[in-house]
């Protein structure tokens, strides 16, 4: 939920919730979609949305449980009995209600599920269950239309009248054989126009793209992105038409999978809840372990200065530049890693393509370092002309500063490059690779990148 409620609306809710005045309150409601009355209900105290859920009836106040967030939704069917959750349920699709299901403690989803009235979504809802979270098993929804490519084009539109009563919108029409395996899909403007005693198996269309009840959700978010479908089919392994997944659930998967992602590249664990419902202890636990390992990280930065103490002992000017010089190698590292962690989720590259980006990235890290090390050189010239810090030898420095930042930017945009491909054929996440994990590498690489350089330039002066 993106909107933002305005004072003046939470005031007139406010108004109508001290007063207990629920007519009012429905007649308000009446036109609203149930995902602004939940936008409402986030900036509202929790007895406040209690309030408004409990007296909206069943219809509005299960759309509600789909669109509030988890915190909010939690606290209110922890005040609800298993029987009065079954009731709100009733009004939901079936992937919808076993979502809300499967936040439920274990003991109480079988009591709600018991006293579910409608068998039908109760077998649906116990088989969506079934199915291993993160798959298009657990993110189907099994209302649909199907018909049998044996019916005629007028048995069909019966049985399609018998159906669609049942389900609340209609996306596709899928055509089954006997035994229910999926043959394709039905174009209703050819139906609509073919005589009323053709067969279905001669108007229907037999290319259809299809997912599998074990594809993973992030497969089935490409597939509806790849085709431009709205909604794709789900068969299990023999191809019996299971359900449908539409593209409004993908979009919570798109979501919650490139929120994961930043996090990760954030340099934390990815948060399981929203921000405003992760507690501070989480947030501490989340984002503390890898601050630890980026500390100690940033440790053998330290470390490797320590190895070049009679270097700067000698030559205390070298320190001027050792920010300038690890913090360009990191920028350098955190941009390739974002743009080739984010190319690698879009499906613009594979692993099989880490010869032309190393060739690409070695080549743009050429030209960025020569850059960077130009602006580094101009510097040193600039700074000598009116203060003498760096003595008689300024141009060896501005040279070895020019040097450096040219093999640090380089060697940042290689790893930065490199590392998430890696990864990723090694079968972890390439968000991993985060842009604060690069640039604390870059950094310990670029001091060693720097000092060497320098003892080489420098040699007659540090001797």
């Amino acid at each position: 939920m993106q909107a933002t409620v305005s004072k003046k609306v939470l005031n007139s809710f406010r108004k109508i919730i001290k007063s207990s005045d629920v007519n009012r309150l429905m007649e308000k409601t009446s036109n609203m979609h149930p995902a602004d009355i939940a936008e409402i209900m986030k900036d509202l105290e929790f007895e406040e949305a209690e309030f408004i859920y409990k007296n909206l009836g069943e219809e509005k106040a299960s759309g509600i449980l789909v669109h509030i967030e988890e915190e909010m939704r939690e606290r209110i069917l922890g005040s609800l009995s298993s029987k009065e959750i079954a009731e709100d349920l009733d009004g939901l699709e079936s992937d919808d209600a076993a979502d809300v299901i499967s936040e439920l403690p274990p003991e109480q989803k079988e009591e709600v599920i018991s006293h579910l009235e409608d068998k039908e979504q109760k077998s649906d809802i116990v088989n969506l269950l079934s199915y291993a979270e993160g798959t298009a098993g657990s993110l189907m929804a099994k209302e649909l239309i199907r018909v049998n490519h044996n019916w005629t084009v007028l048995k069909c539109v019966k049985e399609m009248r018998r159906q669609v009563e049942e389900i609340k919108t209609v996306y596709s029409v899928y055509v089954v054989d006997d035994n229910n395996i999926l043959l394709g899909l039905l174009s209703l403007k050819r139906m609509l126009v073919s005589p009323a005693e053709n067969k279905i198996s001669d108007i229907y269309n037999p290319n259809i793209i299809s997912v599998k009840t074990s594809t993973l959700s992030e497969e089935v978010a490409q597939i509806i992105e790849k085709y431009d479908i709205v909604v794709v089919p789900v068969v299990d392994e023999e191809g019996h038409l299971m359900g449908r997944i539409t593209i409004d659930d993908v979009v919570d998967v798109i979501r919650k999978e490139e929120t994961e992602d930043i996090h990760k590249m954030g340099g934390m664990q990815a948060l399981e809840d929203s921000y405003s419902s992760t507690s501070v202890y989480s947030m501490v636990k989340k984002r503390g372990l890898w601050l630890m390992i980026l500390f100690a990280g940033e440790g053998l930065t330290a470390t490797a200065m320590a190895f070049f103490e009679d270097q700067l002992a000698k030559a205390v000017v070298l320190a001027f530049f050792v920010p300038l010089i690890i913090s360009s190698g990191g920028n350098t590292g955190s941009q390739a890693t974002t743009l080739i962690t984010r190319a690698l989720a879009l499906n613009e590259i594979s692993t099989n393509d880490w010869w032309k980006v190393l060739k690409k990235e070695v080549l743009s890290g050429f030209f960025l370092g020569l850059g960077l090390g130009l602006l580094g050189f101009v510097r040193v010239f600039i700074w000598s002309s009116f203060v003498n810090i760096y003595g008689d030898h300024w141009a060896l420095i501005g040279i070895t500063v020019f040097i450096s930042l040219m093999g640090v930017v380089m060697w940042g945009n290689i790893m930065g490059a490199i590392l998430p491909l890696f990864l990723k054929r090694m079968g972890l996440d390439p968000a991993v690779s985060s842009a604060p994990f690069v640039a604390t590498l870059v950094d310990v690489t670029g001091i060693i990148i720097y000092f060497v350089t320098a003892t080489f330039m420098l040699k007659g002066i540090l001797l």
